[in-house]
């Protein structure tokens, strides 16, 4: 059924929230959007670094202990 909207039906669709809802209403919304992307990626980078940081602590040195003063 999505697949036969096409151009045109978009462009009404978007006629339609526009005209519901207001352009104050639309731009403060996709605002909102912006800023939940933004904080998203914020916390995503932070979990990664997290698990790194974790990684890095739980790393163990396995060099034997003659190859250690080896240069």
């Amino acid at each position: 059924m999505l697949n036969n909207i096409g151009l045109p039906g978009i462009l009404l669709i978007a006629v339609v929230v526009l005209v519901l809802f207001g352009r104050g209403k639309i731009s403060s919304l996709m605002g909102e959007v912006g800023k939940g992307i933004t904080s998203f990626k914020k916390g995503v980078t932070e979990g990664k670094a997290e698990i790194e940081a974790a990684a890095a602590e739980e790393a163990v040195d396995v060099t034997p202990e003659s190859e250690k003063d080896k240069v």
